[in-house]
C-alpha cells in the first residue's frame, strides 16, 4: 500500500469494498496513487460508491476504461475535500467529467444560470443554483487538477481565472434576475441597473474562492433599485460567494446605488488615488449592458490622469505602508497575498506603472495583471525578461493560492507552517510539482518558494527602476526602452520632485563600463526603491552620488553595499532624511561599515561614548602642535558625530543617550584643546603658572547637549604657589582665548562654538577669573539670573580638583542654607515674563519654536530651575544640573503633581527630539519647526515619529507642549 501512496490502515479494506483489490485494477490504483492525497481520494471514493449504490459499477467500469475521467476524478478527490463532499451529496455529477470537456463561454453560462432561476421559482432557486454553481466549479477544477494524476493538458492560469470570472458574471446575472423577480411584484417597474465588476473579477483573474467586488449604477438610484441591489447581494452571498460593494463612492457609508451622473461628480471632486487605482479593473458584468458601458467610458479618462494629482505620490506611499502593516510579522513569510514578495507586491507595482504611463500609452489600458505585465514589457517600461519572470512568479503564487482554496473551498492565502511536512507535501503534489532528481516534491516546493519570494522582491524594485537606468543609456537589451519623458513621469510618481536631475544622477552613477558602473547598475534598482520611501529621495540620490564619487577608490564601499543589504538600506534612509550626516560620512566613511549588524546587535551601538572621549583626548595629546592636536580631535569628533547621528536617525538611540554621547564628545574636545594649548604655552621642563578649570554651563553643564548646541563655559584659574596673581591670570587668559580661537576656526565639520557669555558681567567681564574673584563677585553682586544660571554649573575639563572647589564655592550662592530670597524668586518670575514677551525671534511662531516657544525647552527648564531655587535648600537631591534628573526628584518629593511632572518631562523630550531632528534634517542649528510639507515630514522621521506624517507629528507636538505650558503657568503663577 505504501508504494501506492496509501498509508492509512483502512486502505486495504476500502479497496476491497470498492472491488479494486485484484490485478484487473492495478492501472487504476497507480492513477489513484498519483493524486495529491491518495488516502483522501480513496475515502471519498468509498463514500461516493455508497451514495451511488446500485450504479456504482457503472462508474467503476468507466474509470477502468476512461483514462481522462480517472485523472479528473482522482485529481479532484485528492485535492479538494469540499468538492468531494459535493460529489457525495450529488453523486450523479461524476458524469459531468466524462468525455471531451470544454469550458463554455460566458453567454452560454449566463443562459444556463438563467434557466435554473426560471425553472426553480422563488426560494427553490437558491439550492438549485448552489448545486449548479458547484457543478461548474467541479468541471473547471477537474480539468485544472487532472495533470496531477494523468498526463492531461495543463490549464493556463489565465484560462482558469477567466472562466472563474465568467462563472461569477453568470452567477451575478442570475442573482439580479432573482432579485428583480422578488422585489418587482405587480405594479413595480423593473429597474435599469448595471453591475460593475471590480478587483480580480473585473480583471477576469478571479480565484476559486474570493469576494466579488461590485459597484452598482442605476438609472434613477431610487428605493426600488437600491432594494434590488441589496437583495441581489444577499442572494449571491448566500448561494455563490461573498459580494462586496465597499469599493463604491464613500465606501460602506455611501449610497449602495448611484446614478451615472452622481458617480461622475464624485470621482471628479472627491475620489482618492486608491479609488482610481481600483477603477483600473472596472468592467460591466451583469445588468444593463449599455449603462455599464457608459459608466466605464465616462470614468476611464479620469483613471489615466490620476498620476497628475497633487497628492498622488503621498497616497501611493500611504497605500504601500497600509498593505505592509496589514500582515502580522510572525506570518509574513507564509502570506501569499500580502507578505513580502507576495501577490500584492506584483499587483501594486503593475498598477502603479499603468497609472504613470497609461495616459500616454493606450496599450496599457488593460485590466489583468498578466496582460498588463506583457504590455509594459512590450512598450519598454519594464524589461522583457523581467516581465516574463514576474509573470511566471505571479502565476506560480496564484497556482498555490488556488490549490489552498480548493482544499476546503475557503478563502485563504496562507501557506502551511514551514514545519508541517505533510501539508506542504500535499500542496506540492496538488500544484503539479514533481521531484527533480535532487529533491522530492516537498523539497522542490520549499526551494521554489524561497526562490520566488526573493525573485518577486528583487523584481519589484527592478520593475520601477531598471528601465529608468536603461533610459539614461545603460546598455541592456530591452528593445526600444523607456523614453526620457516616460522615465521622468515614473520618477515623479515615485516621489522625486526633480526627476530630470534624478536621471542625471543615475546616468552619472551607472552609465560606465567600469566595474563601479556595473556594480552600481545592479545596486541602484534596490537602492532607489529604498530611497523612494524616505522623506526626500531627491536629496538622498544627490547625496548618494556625492558619496559614491568621494569613495570611488574605496573598493570596500560598493562591495559592502552589495553584500550587506542592512548597510545599504540604512544608508539610504540616512541619506534621504538628513543633510547633517552625509557631509560627515564623506570625511568619516568608515562609519558606513558600522551600519552592519554585529554578533550582539548593530555595530553603531558597539561603542562606549566615554571610551571614545578618552581616546580622543589621548590622540590629541600625542601632537605637540595645538593646531594638529585640534585636527586630530576633530577627526575623532567627526567620526563620533557621524556614529551618533546615524544611530539616532535609524531609531537605535533614545534621546537621553544622544544627549549624553554629544556631551561626552564635546567635553573631550574641550579637554583636548585645553591640554594642547597649555602644553604650547608652558616652557619646556617648566611648570604652568596656574591651574585652569572649565566649568560647563547650560546644557553642557546639564549633560544634555543637542546637535546644534554651543558649549556654554566659564574659565576659572588658580595661581600656583609663588606666582603672582596678575601673571597667572594673564597666562590663563591667553590659554582661554587660544582655546576659543582654535575651536572656533572655520571648518567643514559642525562648528565648535565656545560661549563664555554667562560669566560674571557677561561680555564686559574678564574671560578668566580666579576662584577668589568669582567668590567675591557672587557674594556681593550676583543677580538673580546669574544665580539661576549657576544651577547648571558643572566641572567638565581642566583641573578637576579646582573645578570641584569652584562648585563647592558656588553652592553657597545657588543653594544657600535658608534658600534664595523671595525677592530673587519674584525677579526670576518677572524675567521669565519678559523673556516670553521679548526674546522670541522676529517672525517665529510661538507655538512651534522648540526652544523659546510655548511649552518648549526654555519653559520646562525655567520651571525646573524655579523649583530648585525654592526648594533645593531643603532637598539635597535637587542639587542636580540635569533637567530630566531634577524632574525625577521633583516628582518623588511631590513638589508638584506627578502628572504635571510627566507632562513637563514629555514636553522636554519631545522638544529635544524635534530640535535635534531639525539639525539632522537641515544640516544647521535651528529652533523653528517648519510648516506642513516635505521638510516637516523629514523632521518627523528624524525625530522617530512612526510615520512620515508631518501633520500628525506636529499635532502631537502642539498637544504635548500646550499641556506643559499649563503646568508652567501654574508653577510661575503661584
Amino acid at each position: 500500500m505504501g508504494r501506492l501512496g496509501l498509508v492509512e490502515r483502512t486502505a486495504s479494506a476500502d479497496l476491497a469494498r470498492l472491488g479494486w483489490d485484484n490485478e484487473d485494477h492495478i492501472e487504476l490504483l497507480w492513477s489513484l496513487s498519483r493524486a495529491a492525497d491518495a488516502d483522501a481520494a480513496l475515502r471519498a471514493m468509498v463514500r461516493l460508491a455508497d451514495a451511488l449504490e446500485s450504479s456504482w459499477g457503472e462508474l467503476s467500469a468507466a474509470l477502468i476504461k476512461d483514462k481522462a475521467l480517472r485523472g479528473r476524478l482522482f485529481g479532484v478527490l485528492g485535492a479538494s475535500l469540499a468538492l468531494g463532499d459535493h460529489l457525495v451529496a450529488n453523486p450523479q455529477s461524476w458524469r459531468l467529467l466524462e468525455g471531451a470537456l470544454t469550458l463554455p463561454p460566458v453567454d452560454e453560462l449566463k443562459a444556463a444560470f438563467s434557466q435554473v432561476v426560471t425553472e426553480n421559482p422563488g426560494a427553490t432557486a437558491v439550492p438549485a443554483l448552489r448545486v449548479f454553481y458547484r457543478d461548474r466549479l467541479l468541471v473547471l477544477a477537474a480539468l485544472d487538477l487532472a495533470p496531477t494524476v494523468e498526463n492531461e493538458p495543463v490549464l493556463a492560469f489565465t484560462t482558469v481565472g477567466a472562466h472563474l470570472s465568467d462563472l461569477a458574471d453568470a452567477a451575478l446575472a442570475a442573482s439580479l434576475q432573482y432579485a428583480v423577480g422578488t422585489v418587482c411584484r405587480e405594479g413595480i417597474e423593473p429597474p435599469t441597473l448595471a453591475v460593475i465588476a471590480m478587483g480580480k473579477c473585473g480583471a477576469r483573474e478571479l480565484n476559486y474562492v474570493s469576494d466579488v467586488d461590485v459597484i452598482f449604477v442605476g438609472a434613477k438610484a431610487d428605493s426600488t433599485e437600491t432594494r434590488v441591489a441589496g437583495e441581489m447581494m444577499r442572494m449571491a452571498s448566500e448561494t455563490f460567494f461573498e459580494v462586496d460593494a465597499a469599493l463604491r463612492p464613500e465606501g460602506k457609508r455611501g449610497q449602495l446605488v448611484r446614478t451615472l451622473d452622481s458617480h461622475i461628480a464624485y470621482y471628479q471632486r472627491w475620489a482618492k488615488t486608491w479609488e482610481f487605482q481600483a477603477l483600473l479593473k472596472a468592467r460591466p458584468a451583469a445588468g444593463d449592458a449599455e449603462l455599464g458601458r457608459q459608466y466605464v467610458e465616462a470614468l476611464m479618462p479620469m483613471v489615466w490622469t490620476a498620476s497628475e494629482r497633487e497628492d498622488f505620490v503621498v497616497d501611493v506611499q500611504a497605500m504601500r505602508r497600509r498593505v505592509e502593516e496589514l500582515v502580522p510579522a510572525d506570518v509574513r513569510g507564509r502570506e501569499l497575498k500580502l507578505g513580502t514578495g507576495g501577490l500584492r507586491d506584483v499587483e501594486f507595482a503593475v498598477q502603479l506603472l499603468q497609472l504613470v504611463h497609461g495616459r500616454n500609452d493606450e496599450a496599457l489600458h488593460v485590466a489583468s495583471t498578466v496582460d498588463a505585465l506583457a504590455a509594459l514589457g512590450t512598450a519598454g517600461y519594464i524589461g522583457r525578461d523581467d516581465a516574463a519572470n514576474m509573470t511566471a512568479s505571479y502565476e506560480f503564487l496564484r497556482l498555490l493560492e488556488h490549490r489552498l482554496q480548493l482544499q476546503r473551498l475557503k478563502r485563504t492565502h496562507m501557506l502551511p507552517p514551514p514545519d508541517d511536512d505533510e501539508a506542504l507535501r500535499w500542496l506540492a503534489r496538488a500544484a503539479h510539482i514533481r521531484p527533480d532528481g535532487q529533491h522530492d516534491a516537498l523539497g522542490v516546493l520549499r526551494e521554489e518558494l524561497k526562490r520566488q519570494s526573493v525573485r518577486v522582491s528583487r523584481l519589484h524594485a527592478k520593475l520601477f527602476y531598471q528601465p529608468l537606468l536603461e533610459s539614461t543609456g545603460v546598455s541592456v537589451d530591452i528593445g526600444d526602452g523607456m523614453s526620457a519623458a516616460a522615465a521622468e513621469r515614473q520618477l515623479a510618481a515615485l516621489g522625486y520632485q526633480s526627476p530630470g536631475s534624478a536621471l542625471t544622477h543615475l546616468a552619472a552613477l551607472a552609465n560606465s563600463n567600469t566595474r563601479r558602473g556595473r556594480v552600481q547598475s545592479v545596486l541602484l534598482p534596490t537602492l532607489l526603491d529604498w530611497l523612494s520611501d524616505t522623506p526626500d529621495p531627491d536629496a538622498g540620490l544627490l547625496q548618494y552620488r556625492r558619496l559614491s564619487e568621494a569613495l570611488a577608490e574605496q573598493r570596500w564601499y560598493l562591495g559592502t553595499l552589495r553584500d550587506e543589504s542592512a548597510v545599504a538600506k540604512r544608508l539610504m534612509h540616512v541619506l534621504g532624511t538628513s543633510a547633517y550626516v552625509p557631509d560627515l560620512l564623506m570625511r568619516a566613511p568608515e562609519v558606513i561599515q558600522a551600519y552592519a549588524d554585529g554578533p550582539t546587535g548593530p555595530k553603531l551601538l558597539d561603542v562606549d561614548p566615554d571610551g571614545v572621549a578618552r581616546a580622543l583626548v589621548a590622540a590629541a595629546g600625542r601632537q605637540s602642535d595645538p593646531v594638529k592636536a585640534i585636527a586630530s580631535a576633530r577627526t575623532l569628533r567627526r567620526r563620533e558625530l557621524a556614529r551618533i547621528a546615524s544611530a539616532d536617525l535609524l531609531g537605535m538611540l533614545e534621546v537621553r543617550d544622544v544627549c549624553h554621547a554629544l556631551t561626552s564628545v564635546w567635553v573631550a574636545v574641550l579637554q583636548a584643546a585645553l591640554d594642547a594649548v597649555i602644553r604650547a604655552n608652558t616652557p619646556k621642563g617648566g611648570a604652568a603658572p596656574a591651574s585652569i578649570a572649565v566649568i560647563g554651563m547650560g546644557r553642557l553643564g546639564g549633560g544634555e547637549l543637542g546637535y546644534g548646541s554651543d558649549a556654554d563655559v566659564m574659565f576659572v584659574c588658580d595661581p600656583v604657589s609663588g606666582v603672582e596673581e596678575a601673571k597667572a591670570v594673564k597666562w590663563a587668559m591667553l590659554v582661554a582665548e587660544q582655546v576659543r580661537a582654535l575651536l572656533g576656526t572655520p571648518s567643514a565639520d559642525p562648528p565648535l562654538e565656545v560661549d563664555a557669555n554667562l560669566r560674571p558681567e557677561g561680555r564686559n567681564g574678564p574671560l578668566v577669573r580666579t576662584l577668589a574673584s568669582y567668590e567675591a563677585y557672587y557674594r556681593q553682586w550676583a543677580q538673580p539670573w546669574e544665580i539661576q544660571a549657576l544651577l547648571r554649573a558643572h566641572r567638565v575639563a581642566g583641573d578637576l580638583e579646582l573645578g570641584h572647589r569652584f562648585l563647592l564655592m558656588v553652592d553657597e550662592t545657588r543653594y544657600p542654607p535658608g534658600g534664595v530670597s523671595a525677592e530673587a524668586v519674584q525677579e526670576i518670575r518677572r524675567v521669565k515674563a519678559r523673556v516670553d514677551a521679548e526674546r522670541l525671534p522676529r517672525g517665529a511662531d510661538p507655538n512651534t519654536h522648540t526652544k523659546l516657544g510655548r511649552g518648549g525647552l526654555a519653559d520646562v527648564e525655567w520651571t525646573v530651575q524655579l523649583l530648585q531655587l525654592r526648594f533645593a535648600h531643603k532637598i539635597p537631591a535637587l542639587h542636580n544640573t540635569s533637567t530630566l534628573e531634577s524632574l525625577d526628584v521633583i516628582g518623588a518629593a511631590e513638589l508638584i503633581a506627578e502628572s504635571d511632572v510627566e507632562l513637563l518631562r514629555e514636553a522636554w523630550l519631545t522638544a529635544t527630539r524635534a530640535r535635534n531632528a531639525l539639525v539632522l534634517v537641515r544640516g544647521k542649528p535651528t529652533d523653528q519647526l517648519p510648516g506642513p510639507g516635505r521638510l516637516l515630514n523629514a523632521v518627523a522621521v528624524a525625530a522617530g515619529w512612526p510615520e512620515d506624517d508631518g501633520g500628525a507629528f506636529l499635532d502631537n507636538y502642539l498637544r504635548v507642549t500646550r499641556r506643559a505650558k499649563a503646568v508652567v503657568r501654574k508653577v510661575f503663577g503661584g
